[in-house]
């Protein structure tokens, strides 16, 4: 599908509804095929104006706040699978409203909140299953000392009556045969309380609609855990990144090419802090349309922020880049939008869709409100 990229304003995050599909179509076919169910992390993708699409496909959405759960509830008409490191006291009983399931962070929350939990809510426990290869160690929920998950050495040969699930978070974009790694040390360390629940949320990360990502494996790894713990009737996967990876772009234009003692850096409407912080957090170099490997003309990227690590580099083109021209930033739907700040009084990209019938759908515009509204 070819995007007319003259009918979008500047800067645009923009989705394209049929790459969408594509990883929702992918996604289908896992659950079926192992029988387990996949369900959307908010803190990933919260595109909501294409819940309806997810839900078409996904058995709903997770949440790791009151306003993540809020929001699948409103926007996607299903009550919130919900793990919060912690629970805000005052939050607690809305948050209940939103939610079918509880996971708790420490057996001391837990024991604080039990006796209030609403009927018919499923509670469980997160834990930490003793392995992980995320090389970020901001990323890395099972680092040395980590605060999320519960150690095996904390619980007992028994689970805390009202527990009826398991939860871990291990991945970060990696692949099955990671999964199956961590699987062997979860499995290894919580055999016995295994056979104790209902259900086991095997957290998100699961990057499957990568490409060659290996789904047959995954479908066999999670089939293999699901004939050796007859007793659970609920295997649940909850990626982010995997629903919105490869569905769109960040459209920016140049408005200014400052010379230096290096190279020539282009300066942009959008900001690498604001609108695209896991490229410095992770850090990572985004992919950029229509550049060269074997381009003449070398760039630095900057945003319009007056933080000084504000820009990246460097990028080939075969044709020298002018002021106005447009650059467009590759896969920046996932952990993009979710994460971008008003700093420095810079405003917020416009959010579209690039649809089905190849017309652009202008979903959210921002202004000087959205970011005074921020603030006292």
């Amino acid at each position: 599908m070819k995007i007319n990229w003259r009918e979008i304003p500047s800067p645009c995050y923009v989705l394209e509804e049929e790459r969408l599909i594509k990883n929702l179509q992918l996604m289908k076919y896992v659950q079926e095929s192992a029988s387990v169910d996949i369900i959307c992390a908010l803190k990933g993708y919260s595109l909501h104006a294409t819940f309806p699409t997810l839900l078409q496909y996904l058995h709903g959405a997770t949440a790791s706040s009151l306003h993540e759960a809020r929001l699948v509830y409103e926007k996607m008409g299903v009550k919130a699978h919900t793990y919060c490191a912690v629970y805000v006291p005052q939050d607690f009983d809305e948050i209940q409203n939103y939610s079918s399931h509880l996971t708790f962070n420490s057996l001391s929350e837990y024991n604080r909140w039990k006796d209030k939990v609403a009927e018919g809510i499923s509670c469980g426990l997160r834990v930490n299953p003793g392995y992980s290869e995320v090389g970020t160690e901001l990323y890395n929920p099972c680092a040395p000392n980590s605060r999320l998950g519960i150690a095996r050495n904390l619980i007992g040969d028994t689970l805390p009556e009202g527990i009826e699930g398991l939860h871990f978070h291990a991945l970060c974009e990696n692949n099955s045969y990671t999964l199956e790694r961590v699987l062997l040390s979860f499995m290894g360390l919580y055999d016995d309380l295994l056979k104790q629940v209902k259900w086991v949320n095997f957290g998100g990360g699961h990057l499957m609609t990568k490409e060659g990502y290996d789904i047959e494996h995954l479908i066999k790894i999670l089939r293999q855990f699901r004939l050796q713990y007859p007793n659970i009737e609920q295997v649940i996967l909850e990626p982010g990144s995997a629903v919105g990876w490869q569905t769109g772009y960040l459209m920016s234009t140049i408005l200014d090419i400052v010379q230096n003692d290096k190279l020539p850096i282009a300066m942009l409407d959008v900001s690498f802090t604001c609108h695209m912080p896991d490229c410095l957090e992770m850090p990572y170099q985004p992919k950029i349309l229509n550049i060269s490997e074997h381009g003449k003309y070398e760039y630095y990227m900057g945003g319009l922020s007056c933080l000084a690590g504000d820009y990246m580099g460097t990028w080939k083109f075969e044709q020298p880049l002018n002021i106005g021209d447009k650059v467009i930033f590759d896969d920046m739907i996932h952990y993009t939008m979710v994460k971008t700040s008003t700093f420095n009084g810079i405003n917020l990209p416009s959010i579209g869709i690039w649809s089905l019938t190849q017309k652009f759908q202008l979903l959210n515009s921002y202004g000087y409100e959205d970011y005074a509204s921020r603030l006292s």
